[in-house]
Protein backbone atom coordinates (compact mmCIF):
# COMPACT_ATOMS: atom_id res chain seq x y z
CA UNK A 1 0.00 0.00 0.00
CA UNK A 2 2.70 3.12 -0.85
CA UNK A 3 0.60 4.05 -4.00
CA UNK A 4 -0.17 7.57 -4.00
CA UNK A 5 -3.37 9.07 -5.38
CA UNK A 6 -2.46 10.68 -8.94
CA UNK A 7 -0.96 14.35 -8.94
CA UNK A 8 -3.33 16.42 -11.38
CA UNK A 9 -1.79 19.60 -11.99
CA UNK A 10 -3.93 21.27 -14.58
CA UNK A 11 -7.28 21.86 -12.58
CA UNK A 12 -7.72 25.58 -11.23
CA UNK A 13 -9.59 26.91 -8.61
CA UNK A 14 -10.92 29.03 -11.24
CA UNK A 15 -12.37 26.28 -13.06
CA UNK A 16 -13.91 25.21 -10.22
CA UNK A 17 -15.60 27.84 -10.05
CA UNK A 18 -16.89 28.32 -12.71
CA UNK A 19 -18.02 24.79 -14.04
CA UNK A 20 -16.74 21.76 -11.65
CA UNK A 21 -18.94 19.23 -13.63
CA UNK A 22 -16.79 18.05 -16.03
CA UNK A 23 -13.56 18.13 -14.14
CA UNK A 24 -15.48 15.73 -11.67
CA UNK A 25 -17.16 13.44 -14.74
CA UNK A 26 -13.19 13.34 -15.71
CA UNK A 27 -11.96 12.45 -12.54
CA UNK A 28 -14.81 10.02 -11.80
CA UNK A 29 -13.67 7.73 -14.98
CA UNK A 30 -9.94 8.54 -14.78
CA UNK A 31 -8.99 8.99 -11.60
CA UNK A 32 -11.72 8.94 -8.63
CA UNK A 33 -8.90 9.57 -5.80
CA UNK A 34 -6.84 12.26 -7.19
CA UNK A 35 -4.49 14.65 -5.04
CA UNK A 36 -5.42 17.89 -6.85
CA UNK A 37 -2.22 20.72 -6.97
CA UNK A 38 -4.31 23.98 -7.08
CA UNK A 39 -6.72 23.15 -3.79
CA UNK A 40 -3.87 20.85 -1.69
CA UNK A 41 -6.46 18.09 -1.07
CA UNK A 42 -7.35 14.63 -2.17
CA UNK A 43 -10.61 14.86 -4.27
CA UNK A 44 -13.03 11.92 -3.86
CA UNK A 45 -15.70 11.75 -6.32
CA UNK A 46 -17.34 8.51 -6.45
CA UNK A 47 -20.34 8.40 -4.17
CA UNK A 48 -19.46 5.18 -2.35
CA UNK A 49 -16.08 6.58 -1.52
CA UNK A 50 -17.41 10.34 -0.59
CA UNK A 51 -20.18 8.09 1.88
CA UNK A 52 -17.54 5.87 3.65
CA UNK A 53 -15.36 8.86 4.88
CA UNK A 54 -18.22 10.71 6.13
CA UNK A 55 -19.77 7.93 7.74
CA UNK A 56 -16.14 6.59 9.46
CA UNK A 57 -15.20 9.19 11.74
CA UNK A 58 -13.23 7.28 13.44
CA UNK A 59 -10.72 7.06 10.34
CA UNK A 60 -11.44 10.32 8.99
CA UNK A 61 -11.76 13.31 11.26
CA UNK A 62 -13.74 16.58 10.65
CA UNK A 63 -10.92 18.64 12.43
CA UNK A 64 -9.61 19.87 9.94
CA UNK A 65 -7.05 22.48 10.82
CA UNK A 66 -6.06 23.73 7.47
CA UNK A 67 -8.84 24.63 6.41
CA UNK A 68 -9.76 28.47 6.13
CA UNK A 69 -12.60 28.09 8.34
CA UNK A 70 -11.31 28.48 11.29
CA UNK A 71 -9.97 31.69 9.91
CA UNK A 72 -12.96 32.94 8.71
CA UNK A 73 -15.19 32.73 11.89
CA UNK A 74 -13.06 33.34 14.36
CA UNK A 75 -13.46 29.86 16.24
CA UNK A 76 -12.71 26.05 15.41
CA UNK A 77 -16.59 25.47 15.01
CA UNK A 78 -19.00 22.67 15.21
CA UNK A 79 -17.92 21.75 11.76
CA UNK A 80 -14.78 20.80 12.15
CA UNK A 81 -15.14 18.50 15.37
CA UNK A 82 -15.26 15.32 16.53
CA UNK A 83 -16.98 12.82 18.68
CA UNK A 84 -18.44 14.49 22.06
CA UNK A 85 -17.45 17.62 21.37
CA UNK A 86 -19.19 18.31 18.12
CA UNK A 87 -22.18 16.14 19.56
CA UNK A 88 -22.33 18.71 22.75
CA UNK A 89 -22.13 22.01 20.07
CA UNK A 90 -24.75 20.60 17.73
CA UNK A 91 -27.20 19.68 20.91
CA UNK A 92 -26.67 23.12 22.03
CA UNK A 93 -29.15 24.55 19.42
CA UNK A 94 -31.35 21.30 18.65
CA UNK A 95 -33.58 22.59 20.85
CA UNK A 96 -34.60 25.06 17.94
CA UNK A 97 -34.95 22.40 15.18
CA UNK A 98 -37.12 20.31 17.59
CA UNK A 99 -39.80 18.83 14.67
CA UNK A 100 -42.96 20.67 17.27
CA UNK A 101 -40.97 23.76 17.02
CA UNK A 102 -40.27 24.12 13.33
CA UNK A 103 -43.99 23.57 12.81
CA UNK A 104 -45.17 25.21 15.51
CA UNK A 105 -42.59 28.43 15.78
CA UNK A 106 -41.24 28.47 12.60
CA UNK A 107 -43.10 27.37 9.30
CA UNK A 108 -46.23 30.15 10.51
CA UNK A 109 -43.28 32.66 10.36
CA UNK A 110 -42.26 31.48 6.71
CA UNK A 111 -45.61 31.17 5.32
CA UNK A 112 -46.17 35.21 6.75
CA UNK A 113 -42.52 36.33 5.28
CA UNK A 114 -43.03 34.53 2.27
CA UNK A 115 -46.68 36.09 2.10
CA UNK A 116 -44.92 39.34 2.34
CA UNK A 117 -41.85 38.97 0.11
CA UNK A 118 -44.15 37.26 -3.15
CA UNK A 119 -46.60 40.30 -2.69
CA UNK A 120 -44.04 42.76 -3.40
CA UNK A 121 -43.02 41.33 -6.74
CA UNK A 122 -45.67 42.43 -10.12
CA UNK A 123 -46.40 40.55 -12.79
CA UNK A 124 -44.96 41.22 -15.94
CA UNK A 125 -41.84 42.60 -14.84
CA UNK A 126 -38.45 40.78 -15.18
CA UNK A 127 -36.88 40.50 -11.61
CA UNK A 128 -33.02 39.08 -10.51
CA UNK A 129 -34.60 36.14 -8.00
CA UNK A 130 -31.35 36.28 -6.23
CA UNK A 131 -31.49 39.52 -5.36
CA UNK A 132 -35.16 40.03 -4.88
CA UNK A 133 -36.59 36.86 -3.17
CA UNK A 134 -34.39 33.71 -2.68
CA UNK A 135 -31.37 35.70 -0.22
CA UNK A 136 -34.14 37.88 1.54
CA UNK A 137 -36.88 35.07 2.14
CA UNK A 138 -33.93 32.80 3.49
CA UNK A 139 -32.20 35.23 5.79
CA UNK A 140 -35.67 36.70 7.23
CA UNK A 141 -36.91 32.94 8.42
CA UNK A 142 -33.56 32.29 9.77
CA UNK A 143 -33.21 35.59 11.32
CA UNK A 144 -36.47 34.28 13.21
CA UNK A 145 -34.88 30.79 14.24
CA UNK A 146 -31.85 32.28 15.42
CA UNK A 147 -33.21 34.85 17.47
CA UNK A 148 -31.36 37.60 15.68
CA UNK A 149 -34.20 39.42 14.16
CA UNK A 150 -33.00 42.83 14.97
CA UNK A 151 -30.63 42.25 11.85
CA UNK A 152 -31.21 43.90 8.37
CA UNK A 153 -31.51 41.01 5.69
CA UNK A 154 -29.08 43.26 4.22
CA UNK A 155 -27.09 42.44 6.93
CA UNK A 156 -27.64 38.74 7.09
CA UNK A 157 -26.36 38.11 3.80
CA UNK A 158 -23.67 40.33 3.56
CA UNK A 159 -22.52 38.60 6.55
CA UNK A 160 -23.25 35.09 5.22
CA UNK A 161 -21.42 36.05 1.85
CA UNK A 162 -18.48 37.18 4.32
CA UNK A 163 -18.44 34.14 6.12
CA UNK A 164 -19.22 31.49 3.11
CA UNK A 165 -16.26 32.99 1.57
CA UNK A 166 -13.43 33.55 3.87
CA UNK A 167 -14.34 29.53 4.97
CA UNK A 168 -14.41 28.86 1.26
CA UNK A 169 -10.97 31.06 0.22
CA UNK A 170 -8.97 27.96 -0.47
CA UNK A 171 -5.97 30.68 -2.02
CA UNK A 172 -5.53 32.52 1.33
CA UNK A 173 -6.38 35.44 -0.14
CA UNK A 174 -6.04 38.57 2.59
CA UNK A 175 -9.58 40.02 1.03
CA UNK A 176 -12.16 37.60 1.69
CA UNK A 177 -10.36 36.98 5.14
CA UNK A 178 -10.80 40.81 5.89
CA UNK A 179 -14.14 40.88 4.69
CA UNK A 180 -15.17 37.89 7.06
CA UNK A 181 -13.63 40.19 10.30
CA UNK A 182 -15.57 42.82 9.37
CA UNK A 183 -18.96 40.26 9.74
CA UNK A 184 -17.11 38.91 12.96
CA UNK A 185 -17.23 41.73 14.82
CA UNK A 186 -20.78 43.29 13.89
CA UNK A 187 -22.44 39.67 14.94
CA UNK A 188 -20.70 39.98 18.14
CA UNK A 189 -21.51 43.35 18.29
CA UNK A 190 -25.18 42.30 17.63
CA UNK A 191 -25.22 38.73 20.39
CA UNK A 192 -23.44 41.30 23.18
CA UNK A 193 -26.49 43.12 22.95
CA UNK A 194 -29.60 40.40 22.85
CA UNK A 195 -28.04 38.82 26.01
CA UNK A 196 -30.19 40.50 28.24
CA UNK A 197 -32.77 40.42 26.75
CA UNK A 198 -33.08 36.27 26.18
CA UNK A 199 -32.28 35.95 29.85
CA UNK A 200 -34.53 38.15 30.59
CA UNK A 201 -37.52 37.16 27.76
CA UNK A 202 -36.25 33.09 26.97
CA UNK A 203 -37.66 31.82 23.69
CA UNK A 204 -36.91 29.01 21.39
CA UNK A 205 -34.72 30.83 19.49
CA UNK A 206 -31.45 28.79 18.97
CA UNK A 207 -29.26 32.03 20.60
CA UNK A 208 -32.27 32.27 23.38
CA UNK A 209 -32.05 28.15 23.60
CA UNK A 210 -28.10 28.23 23.92
CA UNK A 211 -28.26 31.12 26.67
CA UNK A 212 -30.15 29.26 28.99
CA UNK A 213 -29.30 26.25 29.04
CA UNK A 214 -28.35 23.95 32.09
CA UNK A 215 -25.11 23.48 31.40
CA UNK A 216 -24.45 26.60 28.45
CA UNK A 217 -21.45 26.12 26.26
CA UNK A 218 -19.05 28.94 26.14
CA UNK A 219 -19.62 31.93 25.05
CA UNK A 220 -17.24 31.25 21.98
CA UNK A 221 -18.60 28.07 20.98
CA UNK A 222 -22.34 29.78 21.08
CA UNK A 223 -21.15 32.74 18.98
CA UNK A 224 -19.47 30.10 16.54
CA UNK A 225 -22.82 27.88 16.58
CA UNK A 226 -24.75 31.43 15.32
CA UNK A 227 -22.39 32.31 12.51
CA UNK A 228 -22.09 28.60 11.30
CA UNK A 229 -25.94 28.78 10.97
CA UNK A 230 -25.68 32.36 9.31
CA UNK A 231 -23.21 31.12 6.95
CA UNK A 232 -25.58 27.70 5.73
CA UNK A 233 -28.73 28.87 6.74
CA UNK A 234 -28.94 31.40 4.36
CA UNK A 235 -26.68 30.49 0.98
CA UNK A 236 -28.14 26.99 0.81
CA UNK A 237 -32.02 27.25 1.26
CA UNK A 238 -31.30 30.12 -0.83
CA UNK A 239 -29.02 28.39 -3.82
CA UNK A 240 -31.45 25.05 -3.58
CA UNK A 241 -34.45 27.48 -3.87
CA UNK A 242 -32.87 29.12 -7.09
CA UNK A 243 -31.49 25.68 -8.27
CA UNK A 244 -35.16 23.98 -7.93
CA UNK A 245 -36.67 27.03 -9.88
CA UNK A 246 -34.33 26.97 -13.17
CA UNK A 247 -34.46 23.27 -13.02
CA UNK A 248 -38.70 23.40 -13.30
CA UNK A 249 -38.56 26.44 -15.42
CA UNK A 250 -35.90 24.84 -17.98
CA UNK A 251 -38.09 21.48 -18.20
CA UNK A 252 -41.35 23.03 -18.50
CA UNK A 253 -43.24 19.18 -19.19
CA UNK A 254 -41.96 17.88 -15.62
CA UNK A 255 -43.19 21.69 -13.97
CA UNK A 256 -46.67 20.95 -15.44
CA UNK A 257 -46.51 17.28 -13.42
CA UNK A 258 -45.32 18.55 -10.10
CA UNK A 259 -47.86 21.14 -9.98
CA UNK A 260 -50.41 18.74 -11.04
CA UNK A 261 -49.37 16.27 -8.23
CA UNK A 262 -48.07 18.76 -5.89
CA UNK A 263 -44.84 17.16 -6.16
CA UNK A 264 -42.79 19.90 -4.78
CA UNK A 265 -40.66 18.28 -2.29
CA UNK A 266 -39.58 16.17 -5.18
CA UNK A 267 -38.67 19.03 -7.05
CA UNK A 268 -36.68 20.03 -3.93
CA UNK A 269 -34.73 16.94 -3.67
CA UNK A 270 -34.01 16.51 -7.26
CA UNK A 271 -32.89 20.52 -7.17
CA UNK A 272 -30.19 19.82 -4.35
CA UNK A 273 -29.02 16.21 -6.01
CA UNK A 274 -28.53 18.23 -9.46
CA UNK A 275 -26.83 21.54 -7.85
CA UNK A 276 -25.72 20.30 -4.90
CA UNK A 277 -25.44 23.73 -2.47
CA UNK A 278 -23.11 22.42 -0.52
CA UNK A 279 -20.25 20.86 -3.19
CA UNK A 280 -17.39 19.57 -1.22
CA UNK A 281 -16.57 19.13 2.51
CA UNK A 282 -13.15 18.01 3.86
CA UNK A 283 -12.09 15.31 6.17
CA UNK A 284 -8.42 14.46 7.47
CA UNK A 285 -6.91 10.61 7.74
CA UNK A 286 -6.04 9.84 11.15
CA UNK A 287 -4.33 7.41 10.04
CA UNK A 288 -2.88 5.48 7.36
CA UNK A 289 -5.82 3.54 5.15
CA UNK A 290 -6.01 3.11 1.56
CA UNK A 291 -9.03 3.87 -0.60
CA UNK A 292 -9.34 2.19 -4.61
CA UNK A 293 -5.65 0.79 -4.32
CA UNK A 294 -4.63 4.70 -3.17
CA UNK A 295 -2.32 5.10 -0.27
CA UNK A 296 -4.31 7.76 2.02
CA UNK A 297 -1.20 9.04 4.38
CA UNK A 298 -2.15 10.21 8.06
CA UNK A 299 -2.94 13.78 8.04
CA UNK A 300 -3.86 13.65 4.25
CA UNK A 301 -6.51 16.07 3.50
CA UNK A 302 -9.21 14.34 1.81
CA UNK A 303 -12.01 16.56 -0.08
CA UNK A 304 -15.31 14.18 -0.14
CA UNK A 305 -17.31 15.75 -3.33
CA UNK A 306 -20.84 15.51 -3.01
CA UNK A 307 -21.48 17.36 -6.29
CA UNK A 308 -19.66 15.10 -8.43
CA UNK A 309 -21.08 11.83 -5.91
CA UNK A 310 -24.43 13.05 -6.50
CA UNK A 311 -23.74 12.23 -10.62
CA UNK A 312 -22.11 9.19 -10.14
CA UNK A 313 -22.76 7.01 -12.83
CA UNK A 314 -23.01 3.91 -10.81
CA UNK A 315 -26.15 5.63 -8.65
CA UNK A 316 -28.00 7.88 -11.40
CA UNK A 317 -28.28 7.65 -15.13
CA UNK A 318 -28.23 10.88 -17.09
CA UNK A 319 -27.13 12.52 -13.77
CA UNK A 320 -26.43 15.69 -15.20
CA UNK A 321 -29.83 15.98 -16.36
CA UNK A 322 -33.02 17.72 -13.90
CA UNK A 323 -35.28 14.81 -13.80
CA UNK A 324 -37.78 15.35 -10.76
CA UNK A 325 -39.10 11.68 -11.40
CA UNK A 326 -36.04 9.44 -11.77
CA UNK A 327 -36.50 6.20 -10.03
CA UNK A 328 -34.46 6.81 -6.78
CA UNK A 329 -32.56 9.64 -5.86
CA UNK A 330 -29.86 8.81 -2.81
CA UNK A 331 -28.22 12.34 -2.90
CA UNK A 332 -25.61 13.05 -0.88
CA UNK A 333 -26.85 16.85 -0.47
CA UNK A 334 -27.34 17.36 3.04
CA UNK A 335 -24.47 14.95 3.99
CA UNK A 336 -24.44 11.97 5.86
CA UNK A 337 -22.68 10.85 9.29
CA UNK A 338 -22.78 12.59 12.45
CA UNK A 339 -22.58 15.86 10.25
CA UNK A 340 -25.64 15.75 8.59
CA UNK A 341 -27.15 18.69 7.76
CA UNK A 342 -29.20 20.13 11.44
CA UNK A 343 -31.56 22.53 9.01
CA UNK A 344 -32.44 20.36 6.69
CA UNK A 345 -35.96 19.96 7.81
CA UNK A 346 -36.60 23.49 8.01
CA UNK A 347 -34.84 24.08 4.64
CA UNK A 348 -37.17 21.33 2.87
CA UNK A 349 -40.00 22.70 4.25
CA UNK A 350 -39.16 26.19 3.88
CA UNK A 351 -38.92 25.70 -0.16
CA UNK A 352 -40.75 22.71 -0.85
CA UNK A 353 -43.96 23.23 1.39
CA UNK A 354 -44.26 26.43 1.65
CA UNK A 355 -42.26 29.56 -1.52
CA UNK A 356 -42.48 27.08 -4.24
CA UNK A 357 -46.20 26.04 -4.18
CA UNK A 358 -46.91 29.42 -3.63
CA UNK A 359 -44.30 31.28 -5.63
CA UNK A 360 -45.77 29.39 -8.69
CA UNK A 361 -49.24 29.74 -7.78
CA UNK A 362 -49.02 33.75 -8.09
CA UNK A 363 -46.89 33.12 -11.22
CA UNK A 364 -48.34 30.28 -13.47
CA UNK A 365 -46.62 31.33 -16.67
CA UNK A 366 -43.14 32.49 -14.71
CA UNK A 367 -40.33 31.83 -17.56
CA UNK A 368 -36.79 33.02 -17.69
CA UNK A 369 -36.47 34.81 -20.90
CA UNK A 370 -33.20 34.19 -21.56
CA UNK A 371 -31.21 31.05 -20.16
CA UNK A 372 -27.90 31.98 -20.99
CA UNK A 373 -28.40 35.05 -18.85
CA UNK A 374 -28.69 32.91 -15.64
CA UNK A 375 -25.16 32.27 -14.23
CA UNK A 376 -23.46 29.94 -11.74
CA UNK A 377 -20.86 30.03 -9.73
CA UNK A 378 -18.93 28.24 -6.61
CA UNK A 379 -16.84 25.38 -5.72
CA UNK A 380 -17.73 25.18 -2.05
CA UNK A 381 -20.66 26.57 -2.50
CA UNK A 382 -22.65 27.00 -5.45
CA UNK A 383 -25.77 27.98 -7.04
CA UNK A 384 -27.45 30.69 -9.65
CA UNK A 385 -26.20 34.09 -9.01
CA UNK A 386 -28.11 35.26 -11.08
CA UNK A 387 -31.72 34.09 -12.44
CA UNK A 388 -33.63 36.61 -13.91
CA UNK A 389 -37.19 35.31 -14.61
CA UNK A 390 -40.39 37.00 -16.11
CA UNK A 391 -43.04 37.06 -13.66
CA UNK A 392 -46.80 36.11 -15.40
Amino acid sequence: MDNLAPLIEDVTINQLNSDPYPIYQRLRNQAPVARIKSVGRTFLTKAEDTKYVKDNPNLFSSDDRNTPMKRAFWAHTLMRKDGSDHMRDRMAMAPAYAPKVIQNDWMPRYEQIAESYVSRLLHGEIVDLFHVLSGTYAARGLAFLLGIEDASDEELIEWSHALINGAGNFGWLPGPFERADRANEAIHHLLDGLQNRYRKHPNNSAFSVMLNADDPIPEKQMYANIKIAIGGGINEPRDALNTTIYGLLSNPDQLEEVKRQEDWVKAFEEGIRWVAPIQVSSRVAKKDSEIRGCLIPKGDTLMTIQASANWDEDLFEDGELFNVYRETNSHQAFGNGPHFCQGTHVARRAVAKVMLPMLFDRFPNMKIPDLSSVIWHGFGFRGPTKLPVLLQ
